[in-house]
């Protein structure tokens, strides 16, 4: 195939293999986290009951950091509370920034409906709650009322739909982020009774600073930004206003963004000098090139988001959850105003709340914006968001004392175990919509947001299936990558089982810097492409991975029955260089960061591509695009 692109390679290309999707990744933790999470609940009502002073005596245990003449006292419960859960939300504010900088909300329309469904949620929860104890002595709660436990409902949309909708749990995660920055607002503004004035500008002043520090040198950047986190959180603690909330502050503004093409390739120069020379600095040097290769944002989720799924959120749990339970007590949760209030705002305000906002997001006089996933759906998801604990719990902790406290914990525990239970009704209930109804609501969402650059050129680009399928396959990959080789054997399993949905593009992405005899092997193939003998060669050259020199090449091109003096002679004045370098700029726009690297029908494909896992994703996308099955023969369509 002849083109007269001469496009040099761009300065962005990535060489790293893209181990973990982080939007994958930070889901699948935070529902492996409910699980402990339940266990933690599960483990502190016991201790309550068993030993309810025991459990009493031991949260509330005085610790204090003293320097000097100052000190920072609380009980034990608080350090977890203003302490250990300012991690907890750095991680919640790390994950929005991201997602809006690399994710589903970087395109900011469509941040619309999951802001306008949050906020909805939350009104809705309130207004239920308060008229049920407007007036009455467990008004001053509805804070408690409002916010989604991130890791439960995940859990929860998880296990019902076996981990397969990524779409409503990536909508769903939108929603509790937001419940989450909303809930913080609330502790911040309606339960902080004194403010320091002194201690909240030299926290805002220091907020500042650490904007500034992005401009500082690479070198003493990240200490600096850990001090200056540091001095932050203890101003909002001295200042009244509930420490947490810095650690949301400071994720919103910590970056996400892919390598750049420079360091990674410096990362394997400075590699390469430590092989050769493994000197101490060399050491030092290499591991400061690799982490700063990658954004902070990611850097940080990566190092706390384990803690606190599966260590810090379990300890509150732990701390807060325990509740001396008795025949007097349940009984006088079941006739209290605040506990019938927290179970109706979850269970029946926050779902219509949802639904309702939904509604009004599409009407064109509030801006007409099209929802990403059906409404049937969404009504799973406002069922799966009736689910309150850490926040909620943490609300209840400022707003009441004694028994209120004890009536509003129950409230929340009995959220964890009946929300779950009109999910999976609502679930069941979206499973027997008859099929035209399902195509119907899956042709009103939002068209899927396009990751891929540049679009598929039948001209162009090299095809394997059906030219007019309506599932398209393209993957960026490297011929002497091993995982590209892995993933071969899979894409035509894929073709085979799937012949009437799925055509397959290659595109080439050669890491000149890791793989030597990449670059030649890519230019080899469009040498054979221009013989109309691509796939031949593309087969040959994934299945011989260690044997790319110029001889075997040559090997490969005559076994195919190439013309061996064109092949040599286009080899040599690399005539395809320029069309190699064109996928490799397509790649580079495109965000790529590795091979082998998968888009269908426009969006990367995240995570793992196994055989199971691709067939459901093609699936999906061919459902999305309103392809049928054909009718077989000796069959009658409905």
């Amino acid at each position: 195939m002849a083109v007269d692109v001469t496009i040099p390679a761009a300065g962005r290309t990535a060489w790293a293999r893209n181990l973990a999707a982080p939007i994958r990744g930070f889901l699948y933790a935070e529902t492996g986290g409910a699980v402990v999470l339940a266990v933690a609940a599960v483990a502190a009502l016991s201790w309550a009951n068993i030993a309810p002073h025991s459990y009493e005596s031991a949260w509330s245990t005085r610790l204090a950091l003293t320097i000097g003449s100052h000190s920072l006292a609380t009980d034990l419960r608080g350090w977890v509370n203003e302490g250990l859960m300012t991690l907890f939300f750095l991680v919640v504010g790390l994950e929005a920034k991201r997602e809006m900088d690399l994710g589903e909300l970087r395109e900011r329309a469509r941040l619309a409906v999951p802001v306008c469904c949050s906020l909805g949620g939350m009104a809705g929860a309130v207004l239920v709650y308060l008229l049920i104890n407007g007036g009455g002595d467990g008004a001053a709660g509805w804070g408690a009322a409002i916010s989604t436990d991130t890791a439960l409902a995940l859990g929860v949309l998880a296990l019902l739909t076996r981990g397969r909708a990524i779409r409503m749990r990536v909508f769903l995660l939108t929603v509790v982020v937001i419940d989450d920055l909303a809930a913080l607002l609330v502790i911040a503004l309606g339960y902080t009774d004194h403010v320091s004035v002194m201690a909240l500008s030299i926290a805002i002043g220091l907020f500042a600073v650490l904007i500034a520090l992005r401009w500082a040198g690479s070198a003493w950047r990240g200490p600096a930004a850990v001090l200056v986190g540091v001095g932050i959180w203890l101003a909002m603690f001295e200042s009244g206003v509930d420490a947490v909330i810095a650690g949301l502050a400071i994720g919103l503004i910590t970056s996400a963004y892919p390598p750049a093409r420079v360091d990674l390739e410096r990362s394997t120069e400075i590699a390469r000098a430590f092989r050769e020379q493994p000197t101490p600095e060399l050491a030092y040097s290499a591991r400061a090139s690799l982490v700063a290769a990658i954004s902070p944002n990611e850097r940080l989720q990566y190092l706390l988001h384990p803690w606190t799924s599966r260590v810090i959120v379990p300890l509150f749990a732990l701390a807060n959850a325990g509740i001396h339970l008795t025949g007097e007590s349940l009984s006088a949760a079941a006739r209290s105003p605040v506990t019938l209030g927290i179970v109706a705002a979850y269970l029946i305000g926050k779902p219509l709340g949802i639904m309702v906002a939904a509604r009004l997001a599409e009407l064109r006089i509030f801006g007409g914006a099209r929802m990403t996933i059906t409404r049937p759906a969404l009504f799973g998801i406002a069922t799966s968001a009736g689910i309150g604990f850490t926040v909620s719990l943490l609300v209840a902790t400022l707003a009441f004392r004694g028994p209120l406290l004890d009536e509003a914990k129950i409230g929340v525990l009995a959220t964890v175990v009946l929300a779950p239970g009109l999910a999976w009704l609502s679930l069941q209930l979206m499973k027997r919509l008859p099929a035209e109804v399902r195509a119907r609501q899956l042709g009103s969402v939002a068209e899927t947001i396009v990751d891929l650059d540049d679009d598929v050129d039948p001209d162009r680009d090299h095809i394997r299936g059906r030219v007019d399928a309506p599932v398209t396959l393209v993957e960026y990959g490297d011929y002497e990558c091993p995982y590209c080789g892995h993933a071969a054997p899979t894409i035509q399993k894929l073709l085979d089982h799937l012949p009437d949905e799925l055509r397959y593009v290659f595109r080439h992405l050669p890491l000149t810097d890791v793989h030597a005899d990449a670059q030649a092997a890519s230019e080899a193939a469009e040498a054979a492409g221009a013989q109309g003998r691509f796939w031949e060669m593309h087969d040959l050259l994934m299945e011989n991975q260690d044997s790319l020199r110029s001889m075997d090449l040559y090997r490969d091109a005559d076994a195919i029955g190439l013309d061996l003096d064109r092949f040599s002679e286009d080899l040599r004045r690399r005539r395809y260089a320029p069309r190699v370098a064109e996928d490799v700029q397509s790649a580079d726009s495109s965000g790529v960061s590795g091979t082998p690297t998968f888009f269908i029908n426009g969006r990367r494909h995240q995570g793992v591509y196994d055989i199971d896992t691709l067939t459901a994703a093609v699936k999906t996308a061919a459902r999305a695009a309103g392809w049928e099955p054909p009718v077989k023969t000796g069959q009658t369509q409905a």
